[in-house]
């Protein structure tokens, strides 16, 4: 049965609602290099799949044909619980500043990905879709403070999401990790 909600994620994703929503605004361009890496989910919408993670992280690599290797991973239900680990691949797509992706979990078919904000020295970035019903604010860092973190929750809500969509996503890290 996990494996089948699993496999079902992205179809719903990709066929949920873009339809009747603008596109939300993106940033002008993303340096890809500089955006490759581990990300922190410090807030999010939750999907059925991830609606108890914790010490989720996002981590990025180029592929040699272009598209984005990802890697999403948390515990499930507390922070000793069993690891998840996912592999969408990103597909960037052409003429959007690199602002704009296709993650792809299951062939055929892509989710939209949005860079809607993005810090100029790549500390934290907000990504969404245009349905307005997923958000993921992420970090360098597995902790913002807290001033911080509601300003990007404000700018989340600025761009069409209600704020008690967001959750705040657990993380616990040991000291040499942060």
């Amino acid at each position: 049965m996990r494996r089948l909600a699993s496999l079902l994620l992205p179809a719903l994703l990709a066929l949920s609602g873009c339809a009747g929503n603008a596109p939300i605004a993106t940033v002008k361009s993303v340096d890809l290099d500089r955006f490759m890496g581990d990300w922190y989910v410090i807030g999010y919408t939750p999907t059925f799949l991830d609606g108890d993670a914790h010490n989720a992280v996002e981590s990025y690599a180029r592929n040699p044909d272009g598209s984005i290797a990802t890697t999403y991973r948390f515990r499930q239900g507390a922070f000793d619980g069993p690891l998840k680990v996912y592999h969408p691949t990103g597909f960037v797509e052409e003429g959007s500043g690199d602002a704009v992706w296709g993650m792809r979990f299951l062939w055929p078919f892509k989710a939209e990905y949005r860079v809607v904000y993005l810090a100029d020295d790549y500390s934290v970035t907000i990504i969404g879709r245009s349905a307005r019903d997923y958000v993921w604010i992420m970090a360098r860092s597995p902790q913002l403070p807290e001033a911080t973190y509601q300003s990007l929750v404000k700018r989340a809500t600025d761009l069409g999401y209600s704020e008690d969509q967001i959750q705040t996503m657990p993380q616990r890290w040991p000291e040499a990790t942060r």
